[in-house]
């Protein structure tokens, strides 16, 4: 998607971080904008900084993991401004620990928000995009976790890949409908998602373990999220799939690579190796 003037964006986490970045980026091309956020004060500071320079904003509380609430959100975005064409399911939590040691309620937050809030606004707006005939764009917010796994990191790392393989499903379905979509995969921006432990159900007031605190500093000097806006909006016009933001973050999705491609190469082997015990083995027996 190219021409963005007089287009309408609902952003979802748009009160700060890489949600505000693109909304910036948007408003400078003129496109009018619905900006959602569980951050009701953030939310209306955004909007009226946005509006103050010159962008046409409606701000809507939202929590993405109730799916009523994107609902209300949809409509409120559709009674004010008739239609949407660009839709960016971006609100997202963190959350870090030792496997066998993370509550299951702090395993269904971070699942509601990070991955059922993105399968939210795709079944709510797309039929919203597809009613106008004027095509649209979806941007899901994963991550370089998405791509790479690392330690005491898996309730973040397991959503960020299910979205990344929720977007790239997605482009294949709704690219004959008109509908472009690309996994945003950023590193080290800085947002207010480290901040994003204190709302534990299990423990709001858990404290920082030494990992969580180095991932705070790196946070801390990452990315601008206005830079990020900007990469956001040259993806859109290139269509691709994958949005990155670090390319000295290349290493590990080579890596990662190499690692599936040593799996494959012993797959035959096992199994003419598995058929072969099998065949050496009397029926009926182990």
């Amino acid at each position: 998607m190219e021409d963005l003037a007089g287009k309408v964006a609902f952003i979802t986490g748009g009160a700060s971080g890489i949600g505000l970045g693109f909304a910036r980026a948007l408003a400078r091309r003129g496109v009018r904008l619905a900006l959602a956020d569980r951050d009701a004060a953030g939310l209306a500071a955004a909007a009226d900084a946005l509006t103050d320079a010159g962008a046409e904003v409606l701000a809507i509380t939202c929590d993405v993991a109730d799916a009523d609430s994107v609902q209300q959100a949809a409509d409120s975005t559709i009674a004010r401004f008739g239609k949407v064409h660009v839709v960016m399911n971006n609100a997202g939590v963190s959350l870090n620990g030792s496997s066998g040691a993370i509550p299951l309620s702090d395993w269904r937050w971070i699942v509601d928000i990070n991955l059922m809030g993105v399968v939210h606004g795709v079944e709510i707006f797309v039929p919203l995009i597809e009613s106008h005939g004027e095509g649209g764009y979806i941007i899901n917010t994963a991550s370089m976790a998405g791509h790479w796994a690392s330690s005491f990191m898996a309730p973040y790392t397991a959503t960020k890949f299910a979205v990344v393989g929720y977007s790239e499903t997605l482009a294949q379905e709704l690219a004959p409908r008109g509908i472009g979509v690309s996994a945003l995969c950023p590193g080290w921006v800085r947002t207010k998602i480290a901040e994003s432990g204190r709302h534990l159900p299990s423990n709001a007031d858990a404290p920082q373990s030494e990992a969580a605190g180095a991932i705070h500093d790196l946070i801390n000097n990452g990315l601008s999220p206005d830079v990020v806006g900007e990469v956001v909006i040259q993806a859109m016009a290139e269509k691709r799939m994958h949005i990155f933001t670090h390319d000295d973050m290349r290493p590990v999705i080579d890596l990662r690579r190499d690692a599936l491609q040593n799996d494959f190469g012993r797959a035959a082997d096992a199994v003419r190796e598995a058929e072969a015990r099998l065949s050496e083995t009397p029926s009926g027996t182990e």
